[in-house]
């Protein structure tokens, strides 16, 4: 598949999602058993932790089909890029997405301020640029979307390997936002 054949491949899977028709395919033993020699997945996913997103059901993939990152905020720190850079590198997947969410609360947590813990505070100051770039009477939901823009552009700035994937056509980048009540996902 073509990048713009994933990304269909993406939105339609998110379709049954949202629609609660998930065909469930590559979820048994004999895909399991197929996946024992490697991986190809057709895309990467770098979400938040947060429990309530599930990045294979949501595009309804099955095993082996997306490579998914998550960590707090989606942010883009040395470790989710470096597994982001060892997909794109070593195992051909060609679309990443930077899925923030609705009422995502490391945002939430990086908006209020404070000192969260030395940890706490080191991610959240991953999110401080989409505070800065937004309007300062922004909602939580606005500043979430900007943060998975600016974690895009992140990704190819941070990220030589990256970078070249993109230049070469052999990548997309796209930040996206998933509405927790709906199921829905949007590509910003």
């Amino acid at each position: 598949m073509n990048s713009n054949e994933i990304i269909e491949r993406l939105k339609s899977g998110n379709q049954r999602f949202v629609t609660d028709k998930l065909d469930g395919k590559l979820q048994n033993s004999s895909r399991r058993e197929k996946l024992t020699s490697g991986q190809s997945p057709y895309a990467i996913i770098l979400s938040c932790a947060d429990s309530r997103i599930v990045p294979e059901l949501t595009f309804d993939a099955g095993l082996g089909e997306l490579f998914v990152i998550r960590v707090a905020g989606n942010i883009a720190n040395t470790s989710s890029i470096a597994s982001i850079e060892y997909a794109v590198a070593n195992i051909g997947s060609s679309v990443i997405v930077v899925l923030g969410h609705q009422s995502c609360g490391a945002v939430t947590a990086a908006v209020a301020g404070g000192d969260n813990g030395e940890n706490l505070n080191h991610l959240l100051g991953h999110i401080n640029p989409a505070i800065q770039a937004s309007d300062a009477n922004a909602d939580v939901n606005t500043i979430v979307k900007k943060n998975a823009e600016l974690t895009a552009t992140d990704l190819s700035n941070k990220s030589t390997i990256i970078k070249d994937a993109i230049s070469n056509g052999k990548l997309k980048i796209l930040p996206a936002y998933y509405h927790l009540d709906s199921g829905k996902v949007d590509f910003l």
